[in-house]
C-alpha cells in the first residue's frame, strides 16, 4: 500500500491470541495510533505528515470489521487491558501515545493503567468522560453516513472526507461501518460512550505528558469533556481548533499536524 511517496506495510500480526491487522509505515520513534468508533480508515494526509518523523503503528481494533472480535472483551476497559498486552508482545516499549474518538477513550483506559508503559499521549476528542454540559451525539439514533458527516463542520469542503468514507462505498466498506457501530454498542452501550470511573483513574497520569486537542464546534463532543479531561490530568494542556468540528485531522491537518509533532518532538 503507498500515498505519496510513502509505502506502508499492511497485514496480520499474530499477537494477543488473535491476528491482528496492523498498518505499519514511517521511520523514528514509534507512535501507536488508535482509531475511532468507525473503524479504520486508509492513511490519511496526517499520517503521512507524522510519519516522516515517527513510525506508525495503527492497527484495527478487534471486532471492528477486519480484525475478528474476541467475545471475552466486553469494555473499553477490557480492551485497554487487552492492548497492553500486545504492546508487550510488539516489544513497543515507552511508545507514544494517538488516538481517537473512541480511540482516545481506549488510549487514557491504557495509560491509566500502565502509565509507565507510555512516552506521551494525545487525545483528539476522546469520548470517555461525560460532558458536564452538553450531549455525547448518539450514534445510534441515527444511519452511519449520517454519523460520520456529523463529524465535519463541512463535510463537503473536507477533501479527505471523500476518500476516508466513500460517497458511493463498496458493500465491504458499508460493512466495516456497521461491524464498527456493532462493536461500539457492545462496548460502550451503557453507560453511552463514558466511563463514570475515569476521571477519578486520570489523576496516575500527573508524570504523563498528555496534549487534549478539540475541534471549537464539535459536534459529537461537546468541548466541556475536553475541559473536564483537563482538569482530571494534572499537566495536561487542552488546544482548541477554531472552526473545526470532530476531525481536526481532516479539517485542519497542516496545524493539526504541526501541534502534534511538535508535542512529540
Amino acid at each position: 500500500m503507498s500515498t505519496g511517496s510513502l509505502i506502508w506495510k499492511e497485514g496480520k500480526t499474530q499477537v494477543g491470541g488473535t491476528g491482528l491487522h496492523i498498518v505499519k509505515g514511517g521511520s523514528g520513534d514509534p507512535l501507536l495510533v488508535l482509531h475511532g468508533e468507525m473503524g479504520q480508515t486508509v492513511p490519511l494526509r496526517y499520517e503521512e505528515s507524522l510519519a516522516q518523523d515517527f513510525t506508525l503503528h495503527m492497527p484495527a481494533h478487534p471486532g471492528f470489521g477486519i480484525t475478528d472480535r474476541l467475545d471475552w472483551i466486553m469494555s473499553v476497559r477490557d480492551l485497554a487491558s487487552w492492548y497492553l498486552r500486545v504492546i508487550d508482545e510488539l516489544g513497543l516499549e515507552r511508545v507514544n501515545l494517538l488516538g481517537f474518538s473512541l480511540g482516545g477513550w481506549l488510549a487514557a483506559e491504557m495509560a491509566c493503567q500502565s502509565p509507565q508503559t507510555f512516552k506521551k499521549m494525545a487525545l483528539v476528542a476522546p469520548t470517555g468522560i461525560k460532558p458536564p454540559t452538553g450531549e455525547i451525539l448518539d450514534m445510534f439514533l441515527i444511519v452511519a453516513r449520517e454519523y460520520l458527516e456529523e463529524g465535519f463542520l463541512d463535510a463537503d469542503a473536507t477533501p479527505e472526507y471523500s476518500i476516508a468514507y466513500p460517497l458511493e462505498p463498496t458493500p465491504e466498506q458499508v460493512e466495516l461501518w456497521e461491524c464498527s457501530r456493532e462493536e461500539s454498542a457492545r462496548l460502550a452501550w451503557r453507560p453511552y460512550m463514558y466511563h463514570p470511573a475515569l476521571p477519578h483513574l486520570l489523576s496516575r497520569l500527573k508524570d504523563l505528558p498528555t496534549l487534549l486537542v478539540w475541534g471549537e464546534k464539535d459536534g459529537v463532543i461537546p468541548v466541556s469533556a475536553g475541559e473536564a479531561y483537563r482538569d482530571a490530568i494534572q499537566g495536561a494542556r487542552l488546544e482548541i481548533m477554531p472552526d473545526c468540528g470532530h476531525r481536526p485531522e481532516m479539517e485542519k491537518t497542516e496545524e493539526f499536524v504541526r501541534l502534534v509533532r511538535d508535542f512529540f518532538s
